[in-house]
């Protein structure tokens, strides 16, 4: 079996669980980004929900990516990073009001709105500061991503974005809201997108929209179609870096943008997951009546995802190259959720193997819990190994 290349004499002397950061696939995956990007000016804001590790988010600012941001904290980590406010956009279904004035206090680049509330409470505060805040309208664009359902959010029956039917009274609206101005619209469909057709599908309904604004009399300055690229959990050594080509190109493609008009993108999975990886160490091999369990010492407190969606991430036994047989690998946590896998096929295993669970650079860490008391693991880089 392929595995990944681990400096294992170090993560021998590092108590576990333990997140890893490969900050080389981290930056090659930057290179990659920023090589697509430069053809035709796309803008990237970096998701900061998939990962704000600060020692991967000083590799994504040095890289020059700008931040998308879901609360009024990573708005401030996106600030702390070194991250220009003039690169950051602020989206979110429920902004409170220290959040919006947070935003407006920075001159962030944009407020991405999601609802007519929202739009009239930016106005009142900013006009309270004495300040004209750009915003774009976050519209619920009807198109299927073919992803989980929890990680879909561009149909109608989300509670994301603005609806269709509910411009007519935004563009009539406008007019009385001084201190906002319309730059742009935005778009997210989902997430773990691996079916590029529904990005030609959105680029459809974003000229169509087009279109209509125009008919209005209405020049938008900035188009957003959020993030959503998947990753390969499969195979992370063979598929270490998303195709960006194919991915950019389906907007260069297929999306009309008008004269001085720009392009921004809000990729995170796609920037962050291959380069992190969770380590544990193997506590117990439980035979059941049927099957092998390996019960590790990491559980979905420090990795949540397959609990969460039923997701797949690929498993590694670093210390053993014996032959393969099946395990339900699983965590220590008073829950039956808490498998991240059953009748995987890896090495044969034995109490005290370390154990890599892939591609957790995205919604790892981030999302991690002190559920039943346990202690949140530490974050080490290759970069800090190294030396």
């Amino acid at each position: 079996m392929i595995k990944a290349n681990y400096p294992i004499d170090k993560f021998n002397e590092i108590q576990t669980p333990f997140y890893y950061y490969d900050l080389d696939v981290l930056r090659k995956t930057l290179v990659e980004i920023k090589s697509e990007t430069k053809k035709t000016d796309f803008h990237v804001h970096y998701a900061m929900k998939a990962n704000v590790n600060p020692s991967v988010l000083a590799v994504i600012k040095d890289a020059g990516l700008g931040a998308d941001c879901v609360s009024g904290g990573e708005v401030q980590a996106a600030i702390d990073a070194g991250i220009s406010p003039s690169k950051i956009v602020f989206a979110g279904v429920g902004k409170a009001d220290w959040e919006i004035n947070l935003g407006l206090y920075n001159d962030i680049f944009c407020f991405n709105v999601e609802s007519v509330p929202e739009l009239e409470v930016i106005n009142e505060l900013a006009s309270a500061k004495g300040k004209i805040a750009h915003v774009a309208l976050r519209i619920n664009p009807n198109v299927s991503a073919h992803t989980h359902h929890y990680i879909t959010t561009g149909l109608s029956e989300n509670k994301f974005g603005i609806n269709m039917s509910d411009l007519d009274h935004l563009i009539d609206l406008f007019p009385t809201l001084p201190n906002v101005k319309l730059i742009g619209i935005h778009f997210h469909i989902g997430s773990q997108i691996t079916d590029l057709t529904s990005f030609q599908g959105l680029c459809v309904r974003v000229n169509e929209l087009q279109e209509y604004f125009l008919s209005h009399s209405v020049k938008l300055e900035h188009i957003n179609v959020g993030g959503g690229l998947g990753i390969n959990y499969e195979h992370p050594n063979h598929f270490p870096i998303p195709d960006f080509q194919a991915y950019f190109n389906i907007f260069r493609d297929h999306l009309q943008l008008q004269h001085n008009q720009t392009l921004h993108f809000e990729l995170g999975r796609a920037v962050v997951a291959q380069c992190g990886s969770l380590i544990s160490r193997v506590l117990y091999v439980k035979q059941g009546s049927s099957k092998k369990f390996a019960i590790l010492d990491a559980g979905f407190t420090d990795l949540i995802r397959p609990a969460l969606y039923q997701a797949y991430h690929h498993i590694e036994n670093l210390s053993s190259d014996l032959a393969v047989e099946p395990y339900d690998v699983v965590g220590p946590i008073c829950e039956s959720a808490d498998t991240f896998a059953k009748g995987f096929v890896m090495n044969q295993t034995k109490r005290g193997d370390l154990i890599a669970l892939r591609s957790a650079g995205a919604y790892g860490e981030i999302m991690a819990s002190q559920y039943n008391l346990r202690k949140l693991p530490k974050a080490y880089t290759s970069d800090e190994l190294a030396h």
